[in-house]
């Protein structure tokens, strides 16, 4: 028999909205960081899959079965990542949503892999997911190569002869991107001026920031999350740094914002198009809004998952996860909130996309001058 570690950090619920659990004969799951600094993200998980597992139910089910979600709390640690991920392979989950962070879905995949359980992530980026796992693995979400490409040539081309600082926080999210970036920065013909790592969590980065002024650096890439994005960009301003930073799609929360107030201007970052302007997302868009909940962010891919699930089950006529796997990375097409979603043998996206983003007044939106 197989050993679970239970730490009671999986919280169940109800997989229609007030709907009993008697009504449910199938368990899928969601795991991201539901508290800690990150848990704004953890929010956009929650309610991407809260909807759809509602939404499914409402339309029938899966095969004629009922949805239950248990929804998993890591923290974006890795460690606590396995303990959820043994708890929800425990509750007998099919399917799970998630994680948030590489950090967590790397090793958490080991867990869903051995347990016989699809994992496909709204959000994880580093390429170890995909190249390094399992059959079980997938992602709605592009990758750091394809990301770090669009970054680096963009800073060689706008800062040809200036002076770049690149900072990574360590993560496997962080680091792996702020590397692919660099990479193709450098391979598009401009070096670095100041390489530094800082440790996420804390508050004052007056030190790293004396040094990028010290440096007379003219942009930052940052390699991290969006709490010390912001925390970085209030304190650049007020040593009377006016660097731009450039970072990546972990900067996708209007929290950053209230962090960093208008510093946040001095900000611009890679994501892919806008879905929620996307024509296939309009009705969930509403549905969202009319509740009272703006989908930013990861809510309409975590939304996304549950779709390729439910589209994939019901082509193989089964919730056998490698019958889905192989179903998915053949090459079928799914429709999403995202548009039409085709996975390589990976279980990678066939063809990313990344745009530009600015933030003013509060709220991030893509800036059609930088694409």
């Amino acid at each position: 028999m197989k050993k679970y570690l239970l730490s009671g950090i999986a919280i169940s619920f109800a997989a229609a909205l007030g709907a009993s659990t008697a009504l449910a004969d199938m368990i899928v799951g969601m795991a991201g960081p539901m508290s800690g600094q990150l848990a704004a993200y953890g929010e956009q998980l929650k309610q991407g899959a809260t909807k759809a597992v509602a939404d499914i139910n409402a339309a029938g089910g899966i095969n004629g079965e009922k949805l239950v979600l248990e929804m998993g709390d890591d923290a974006c640690d890795p460690k606590q990542a396995v303990n959820v991920a043994n708890q929800l392979a425990s509750k007998g989950v099919k399917f799970v949503a998630g994680h948030f962070c590489s950090g967590s879905s790397i090793p958490a995949s080991k867990v869903y892999e051995e347990e016989g359980i699809l994992q496909i992530t709204p959000s994880s980026t580093n390429p170890k997911f995909t190249e390094e796992g399992g059959w079980n693995v997938a992602r709605v979400c592009g990758r750091d190569d394809a990301q770090g490409i669009v970054a680096g040539n963009f800073l060689a081309k706008n800062y040809a002869g200036k002076k770049v600082a690149i900072l990574d926080d360590k993560s496997a999210y962080g680091k792996g991107l702020a590397d692919e970036t660099r990479k193709a920065m450098n391979a598009a013909g401009l070096t670095e001026v100041l390489n530094e790592s800082i440790n996420a969590g804390e508050k004052d980065y007056a030190a790293v920031v004396s040094k990028l002024k010290d440096a007379g650096v003219d942009a930052v890439y940052l390699g991290g999350y969006h709490p010390e994005a912001g925390l970085l960009l209030k304190q650049m301003g007020e040593q009377g740094l006016n660097a731009k930073m450039v970072s990546g799609d972990a900067m996708n929360s209007a929290e950053l914002w209230t962090i960093a107030g208008k510093a946040a201007e001095n900000l611009i970052f890679t994501f892919a198009p806008e879905p929620r302007n996307f024509e296939t997302a309009k009705k969930v868009v509403e549905e969202f809004k009319a509740a009272g909940y703006d989908p930013e962010g990861y809510t309409l891919y975590t939304y996304a998952t549950f779709q390729m699930y439910q589209q994939a089950a019901t082509a193989v006529g089964s919730t056998d996860a490698k019958k889905i796997s192989d179903w998915l990375r053949a090459g079928n097409k799914v429709t999403t909130v995202l548009g039409d979603i085709v996975l390589n043998a990976k279980g990678d996206l066939t063809d990313p996309k990344y745009v530009w983003y600015t933030f003013k007044d509060g709220q991030y939106f893509e800036d059609a001058s930088l694409n």
